[in-house]
This record gives structure tokens, sequence and C-alpha cells, in this order.
């Protein structure tokens, strides 16, 4: 069995030896130019011996100016990739066919650079072939339209996950379930099976593989979707993942599949198995989306609509699918009034506190860009060469929207806006599902859950780490915290443990504590041997507090992780090395000279491993800053990427400086000072919400027209009058009522910060939910800033405020965030009984009455179903906020439906939750029927949240998913207590 590979035996895994690429990696083979040549030639006397191309036959349906499209295509990614020649194209002198010449070709012509680097072309060979062969054995495989079958069967990437050779492991587990059914069965087989394999977790934003998701168990929508669609590409199935990139009712987003069956397209909740197709908990909140698409890499021809037609990628819109659409143009001038081509044009909602792109579409030779989007506002900001406009296009108004960029700097002071998302609506009749085809598929949810879980059981346990710890001399507690997080890859971390720890100590320990919880899952040990060994050089060197995340750890940004340390070492001289030590900017330029930025080539930035893109020599900017820090400490140079705005950096002489490549290493810096907001969203200092001189408020002015925020004009508006420095843009800002308790300050929840960069406002990263905001000053670049906070209303319209300022070098700015009113007052919904009786989860336990579970507090009741994705945002959010909820003096309840509980279920592992929080049970939900004051939408679905004050009346209602519920929840209960 590979090294690499888990070793984790279990009758449930296939356990395959997989080429990965955290295998060592060589550096790629730097031909000659004579030498490239000939090869490049050789190769190509034997791709035309192999496979003669005969103009009259048209392979996979592709006539010959399509066939020559892909031949150009494929000769410029060879040309880009003569680093590494032999590796990727020296598989086209094997003995191909012509389907597989073309279906390599294929691939090659549009698989986006960090492919090129990452991996070889046996990877990408052995997948045609597999995929070939699946198409030949199963039932549907002609029946799939060759063009289908290039755009949504052939491709191996599915997102931004590391590419494994998995085709054929993924075949024979689902081969022998499925080759009976016909399509549509065969796919709500393939989500059953995916269901068994893994759940929804929340993680960051690195996407795993499939066969890491099968090691793990466990991973975001993205990662099930990936699975899912992967599983259905190896029966032959074309699938695809579907994203709606940021919701617009609330924050977040979602991904899941769609299916191609007999001449028809349908969607599947990714490892969440319904008994029929087109049905998931997604449908409700998908009917408020602005955008559902996907991405194609490839000229894809439709027949969907397209958003974006680049020359390496496609991006289809699905909206219409999903949710009612309206068509909008927008018109970008210049100041004379004539058209602007090639302008960029970013269509942005409110989401997680930053205004999001949800797409970027250039203007025409008529200087217009076209948009199918849903029924909500949008903030559109039209961008060329530095010079920019913005406006609010609002759904109630027209759809068709002009702006005039021009050079100018961003007024300082106050802009207001309300941000109004697609209404709720109930969908279309759902198929019907009678009472036996859901006892049949409520059994396959519980019998999966059990394989599932039987398979969780085979990972190390906390008894297992105990042992381990003992054994080596390590504290028990924190070897437990990476054997857990590593799941089913436990086995590989603890052997690399036992083989390094007598030797080096705690450092094996503590480089595994350096790096992310989903590195556990698939790191293995050709990797950490790498770093590990390579690094501890210099931990003599520098104090542990700079040698641990800046040298030691090998994780730079969310790139998959590999070992690249020998390489690079190997890549310089000692005295090279040396030099370099003493002034890294020498370094720097080095690389900048021999290293070509190619941001048109990959719509995956930071995707490519270090290793990769120094072998190729070209990358994105995003992925050459990573390689950039990973050489500097493999060198012995402490480097990082900014934590606010990812740029890179290298310690020298006890300070951070800016590595730069092409621009200066010495750039000027500020600091922001936050100050905390006092009650009712004013000031603390009693200012009544002045910010001092600089940062002033004033009211909007009389006549002013709402919609407009600066630099353009809505169609049907009021063009005479331009809105004012400082002013509030919509009229609802003056009709706010009485304000509510200010809100806590979160970042990424209700607040960010974003610096103006050609003209476009680029979010400034710390971690998400950060409340310690007011601790201490900012670090940041001097430049003009926009400070965005936000105040989500129940039907979820924002109430956004954006404040413009600016940080000047070596200054201290300091301002005050403000938050617009929410209303306080809290409406009587319906009132329950205090008598209402719960059930006990355990089997003989007794019954609880909800009036003793209160105990003369105010309640938030949810039913949820463990299992699915919607209830595991909402304990997410609750055990975040379980000090608020405490300081709101609130009792918890959960609830759970008899037909709910798994065997995966259990309430211990929610350990952190508000403190008293009650788990009980609601057999057939009688208990949820006397709660429904209001009727959720038909399909809305879990969870079903509900406040009810100390006199039994329901306050607040949310059904269906909705990130956020949990914060708007609590602000029911501190407006309760502010009007008690």
């Amino acid at each position: 069995m590979n090294a690499n590979t888990n070793t984790n035996e279990n009758p449930n895994r296939n356990n395959k030896p997989v080429k990965n690429r955290n295998e060592a990696e060589k550096p790629g083979v730097n031909l000659l130019e004579n030498d490239f040549m000939k090869a490049n030639l050789n190769a190509d006397l034997e791709i035309h011996r192999n496979a003669v191309l005969r103009p009259d036959l048209a392979v996979f349906s592709m006539d010959a100016e399509a066939l020559a499209e892909v031949q150009r295509k494929f000769d410029i990614k060879r040309e880009l990739a003569r680093a590494k020649e032999e590796e990727l194209f020296g598989v086209f002198r094997q003995k191909l066919t012509e389907e597989e010449t073309w279906a390599l070709k294929f691939l090659y012509a549009y698989m986006p650079l960090n492919d090129l680097a990452d991996y070889d072309g046996a990877l990408f060979l052995n997948h045609v072939r597999t995929t070939l062969e699946i198409r030949a054995k199963v039932p549907w495989g002609r029946r799939v339209p060759d063009h289908l079958f290039l755009h949504f069967v052939l491709p191996l990437r599915v997102n931004s996950e590391n590419l494994e050779d998995c085709r054929g492991i993924l075949y024979e587990e689902l081969a022998e379930r499925t080759k009976h059914l016909p399509m549509e069965k065969a796919i709500l087989e393939t989500n059953y099976w995916c269901h068994e394999k893994a759940t929804y977790v929340g993680s960051d934003l690195r996407t795993i593989s499939p066969l890491t998701m099968l090691r793990s168990a466990q991973g975001r929508c993205g990662e099930e979707s990936t699975l899912a669609v992967s599983a259905l590409r190896s029966i032959g199935i074309p699938a695809r993942q579907c994203y709606t990139p940021r919701w617009a009712h609330c924050d977040d987003n979602h991904a899941w599949v769609e299916a191609w069956a007999d001449g028809q397209w349908h969607y599947i909740g990714a490892c969440e198995p319904e008994p029929v197709l087109d049905r998931g908990w997604f449908g409700a909140p998908a009917r408020r989306a602005m955008l559902v698409n996907t991405r194609v890499h490839a000229n894809y021809p439709g027949p969907e609509p397209v958003t974006l037609a680049e020359e390496w990628l496609t991006e289809i819109n699905l909206l219409e699918t999903y949710a009612p659409v309206r068509a909008v143009t927008v018109a970008v001038k210049d100041e004379e009034g004539r058209p602007v081509e090639g302008a960029r044009v970013h269509f942005q909602l409110y989401n997680m506190a930053e205004m999001y792109p949800i797409a970027v579409i250039a203007t025409d030779s008529e200087g217009l860009a076209a948009f199918r989007t849903g029924w909500g506002d949008l903030l559109v900001r039209a961008v060329k060469d530095g010079l920019w406009a913005e406006e609010k296009l609002s759904a109630a108004g027209s759809s068709t929207l002009v702006l005039t960029i021009r050079n100018a700097e961003e007024p300082p002071g106050t802009l207001d806006v309300d941000m109004v998302p697609p209404p709720e609506r109930e969908g279309e009749a759902l198929s019907a599902v009678t009472e036996e085809m859901l006892r049949l598929h409520q059994e396959r949810e519980r019998e999966g859950a059990a394989v599932r879980k039987s398979f969780e059981d085979t990972f190390l346990g906390e008894q297992d780490a105990v042992k381990l710890a003992l054994e080596l001399g390590l504290p028990p507690q924190r070897v437990w915290n990476v054997l857990r997080k590593a799941r089913g890859n436990s086995r590989e971390i603890r052997d690399f443990l036992l083989e390094r720890t007598p030797s080096n100590g705690e450092w094996p320990l503590r480089l595994l504590e350096s790096m992310r919880d989903k590195d556990m899952l698939d790191t293995f040990r050709p990797t950490l041997d790498d770093h590990l060994l390579h690094a501890l050089k210099w931990a003599n060197a520098w104090e542990e507090d700079v040698f641990v995340p800046y040298i030691l750890c090998p994780r730079v940004h969310f790139e998959m992780i590999g070992p690249y340390r020998r390489l690079f070492e190997e890549a310089f001289t000692a005295e090279e090395a040396a030099a370099y030590r003493k002034d890294p900017s020498g370094l720097v330029r080095r690389l900048a000279a021999e290293y070509e930025v190619r941001d048109d080539l990959t719509n995956l930035p930071g995707r490519a491993s270090a290793a990769g893109s120094f072998t190729l020599k070209k990358g994105d900017r995003l992925s050459l800053d990573i390689m950039l820090v990973a050489v500097c400490r493999s060198l012995g140079i402490p480097a990082r990427l900014h934590p606010n705005n990812q740029k890179p950096q290298f310690r020298l002489d006890g300070e951070w400086n800016n590595a730069g490549w092409q621009e200066e290493s010495k750039a000027q810096r500020g600091t922001l000072l936050l100050r905390p907001t006092g009650g009712h969203g004013k000031p603390a200092d009693g200012t009544g919400g002045q910010e001092g001189p600089a940062l002033r408020l004033a009211d909007r002015p009389a006549g002013q027209p709402n919609g407009s925020v600066h630099g353009g004009t809505e169609v049907g508006a009021d063009a005479s009058a331009p809105l004012e420095t400082g002013a509030h843009s919509d009229s609802a800002a003056s009709e706010e009522s009485a304000a509510a308790p200010a809100p806590e300050a979160s970042y990424f929840q209700n607040l960010t910060v974003a610096r103006l960069e050609d003209g476009l406002y680029r979010t400034i990263v710390f971690p998400h939910g950060k409340s310690d905001l007011y601790a201490e000053p900012l670090e940041l670049e001097a430049g003009s800033y926009r400070l965005t906070t936000g105040t989500r209303l129940k039907d979820g319209t924002v109430r956004v405020r954006f404040r413009h300022f600016t940080v000047l070098p070596g200054r201290q700015t300091e301002l005050t965030p403000t938050f617009r009113a929410a209303p306080s007052e809290v409406p009587v919904l319906g009132a329950v009984d205090g008598r209402t009786v719960f059930g006990s989860l355990e089997e003989n336990g007794e019954t609880r009455v909800l009036e003793d579970l209160a105990g003369g507090r105010a309640v938030l009741a949810a039913w949820i179903e463990p299992e699915r994705e919607p209830s595991k945002h909402l304990i997410r959010e609750l055990t975040e906020l379980s000090n608020l909820y405490a300081k709101a003096e609130a009792t918890v309840i959960m609830v759970v439906g008899g037909d709910r509980r798994t065997v995966s279920f259990d309430p211990a592992r929610y350990g952190a939750l508000p403190e008293g929080t009650h788990f009980v049970r609601d057999e057939d939900y009688v208990s949820l029927d006397e709660f429904n004051a209001k009727r959720p939408l038909p399909d809305a679905g879990f969870p079903h949240v509900f406040v009810v004050d100390r006199k039994g009346r329901i306050r607040y209602t949310q059904s269906g998913y909705k990130v956020g519920s949990a914060r708007e929840a609590l602000q029911i209960f501190e407006n309760l207590c502010e009007n008690d």
C-alpha cells in the first residue's frame, strides 16, 4: 500500500492506493531550446501516427472548426507549460486511440494554469481511459450526447479540490448498485451512497477531494457537492455543481448538484437524499436567489443562458430553474457621454457585511452589460482604468441603469442605502410522495447514517490518543486534539508521531498544531517529513513565536500542502541562500525576474501548490505570492501573507517588509482605531453620532431621489438632484423607528473594512466573527477606505451604512462604527400553552412540560433535523453566541422528532451550546403544530425556530434555512429585555 494513503482498513471504504500530490515531488525537466523543439516534433509525429485525424470523421461530434479550436488552445497551453513538457505531454507518445487523443487534448486545452503546474500527464491519461471505458460499460453511456459528455462527464475537476485518480474507485463503489436502474433512479441511488459516506460540517475555504471526503466522512456543502458530482460522473451521468454565490436574504451561500437523465436536468441536495428528484431543503431559499450558476472549463455552447464567456471558461446562468428572473442592462459612459467598452461591471449584493459581486461582466462595444438576475436590489459598480461609478439598481425601479465613470475620489462621510432581497414565494407543487415512499426513504436515511457511524467508529479515539501520548511523553490533550481532527487519517498522523517524536521531541506535534484543522485530513508522512526535517535547522535561529508560524508551518493560504522544502533548498546554492537571508529583497527581485504572472489563465487563484508554481515558472499572482512565502520559509527566512491584505511579507531586523514583487516593498502605513458604540447605536463618548470634523454625518437633503448612491443616474430617477457628500441615500433612513440596543460589532457578520484599489473596494481580512475590534489599533496601508455596517431585518432587508475615510501614512484615524436602527417593537404572533408536553430522548425517560423547562425565562424553541445542513447552521450559531444567550437569560430548547433521530445523533457532541440547553422529543410533531401560529411556506422545512416570552407569547418565528436566525432571535431577546 502506498505510504501516502490512509491505512485505516474498513469494509465500508475502498483503500486502493491513490497517487496524491503529497508524494515527494521532483523539479520539472527544463529542456534546452533545441531539445524542447525536438521533443515537440517527436510528440507530434507520434500523435499523427497513432491517431490519424480524418476531416470527414467528427470526434465527439465536434466538427472541423471545433477540433481546430481545441487544437489551437491545446497548443497555447503546451507552450505555456514548456517547463513541464515531458511530464505533461510525454503521454502523447503512447499509443492512443483517436477518442483518447482528443479527450486528452480537450482537457489540456481548457484546464486552469494551476492544473498544468501541479499534475502530470499520467493522471489525465488514466482518467481519460477510465472514463471512456466506463462510458462503454454503463447502459446509458451512448445515450448521453457527446457535448454533455465532454462538458459534464469527462472533466476530472469539479471545484478547487486536489485532483486524484479517483474515477475508477468511485465507479467500483457504484457500478453494481446502479447498473440495473434507469438514469433517474441511478441518480437517487448515488445520492444515498453519498449520504452513507459523508455529512455536512462547516469548515474553511479549501475544498478537499472526493477521496478525502470518503476518508473524513464529512465536509461543507461545496465538498459534498464535489463528491456527488464526481460520483455521478464516475458512472457516466452528466453532473454539475451549482452555486448561489451569495444569498441576498441572509448571509453565506450554498452549493448543490444538477444531474442529467434522458433529456432533462434535475437537482439534488448532495449527500442529503430525497425520495424523488427535484426536491431539497434549499428549494425555498433558492426562490429568493439572485443568481444560480455553474462554471464550465470550456467554450460551452448552451442552451442555458450564459453569464460569462471567456477564452478558457464559460459561466452559465441556471437561475430560472429556481426563481423568477428579470433582465437588467447597464450602460457605461464616459464624461463625454460616449459608450465605454471593456468596463468591468460588478453586480453586488450585501452578504457577510460586505458588498459582494455575484457577477462581473465586461461591457460590449456599445458600452452595455446585460445580466439575468432575481427580483432583489443590486449595488452596481463599473470600473475601468481606475475610473468608476456606482449606483443602486432597485428591483422596484427600472431594469436599466446608466453609469458615468469618472476619476472621482470617494467623498468623505456617510452614505445609507437599503438593500431589499427578493420576497418569499411559494413554489410549484412538488412531486407526490406516498407514505410508503416516505417510509422507505426514512429507513434508507437511518441505514446510511448507521453505515457512516460504523466507519467513524474505526477512527482512533481519545483512549488511543492517551496511550500514544504516554508512550511518547507528550501531553495527552494536545495529542488527542490532532488525532481527533484527522478522523480517517488518524493512523497516518499517529505513525508520523511514532516515527519522528523519539528523535525530535515535541517538534512533530508542534508542526501538526501549526497547521489548519482540515490539513489533518489529507496531509501524509512524506509531506510532514519534508517540512519537519528541513525546517528544524532554523529552530535555534529565531524565537518560537516567529519560527513556528512563519518558518515551521507549511500552510500559507488555502493551497494544497505538498512537500517543497527539499526542492527549494536544492534550487539555490548555500552562498545564494545565505545572501538572501541577509537581504530577502534580493530573492524577491530574482523571482520577480524569472517568473511570469498570469491572472488570465485560471479562475482558481491561489490554488496552485508552491512546488508546482516553482516548476512551471508562472502562475496567478496569489499562487506566486504563496510560492514566494514557501521559498522564504524553506531558506530560513520568516515569511507570511499579511493577515489583513494577503500581500507577501518577509521579516528582517524585527520588522515585517512587503515582499513587493513589482510594487514598492516599503508600503506606507497608518492605523485605524475603532471606538466602541454606546447604547442605541451612539458613540460611547456621548457625541450623539458625531465622529469628529473629518467624519461628520449629515442628513439626506430634501428632494433626494431614492436609489441613488453616487457616480451615476438611475433611469427614471430625478437626475437633476445629485447626491451630495455625506447624504443618506434612501428615504427609509429618515423613517427608522427608535433605535434598538446597539449590536455587538462582529467582523464579517455586521461590519467590514475595505480599501479602494483601482476603483474597487477590496475587503480587509480579519477572522470571521472577530468581536474584539476595539482592543487595539488596526494596521492598514495608507489610502481610501470604506467601513460597511449592516442591520438585517426579519424579511432579509439590510439597512446598510457606508462610512468613507482616509488612513494617512504614519497617522492614526479614529472613528466609531454606527449601525442603522432596526424596529425595536416586537409583535405578538400568538401564544402557547405552558403545559405543552415534550418527550425524553431516552427510551423510558420522563416527559417534560414547557413551563418547567423554561424556568421562568424567555425561550428559544427549535425543532431540528440533526442530519441536515440548515439545522447544523443553527446549532453552530448558538454555540458561537452562547455567552450572549447567557447574558440575555434565555432558555434554549432543542426538539427532535421521532423520525429525525438517527444513530449518529448525540446531544453530547453539542457541549458548547448555551448553558442549560435542553434536548427533548416531539414524536409526532404535536407540539410543533401548537407553536405554529404562522404557518411556514409548505416546503420551508427545518429548523422551525420560535421565541416565546415569559408570558407564553410567541414573538418570533423562522422556518427553514436562514443563516443568522440565532442572531436574529438574540436581538428579539435583547429587545424584550429593553422593553421590559
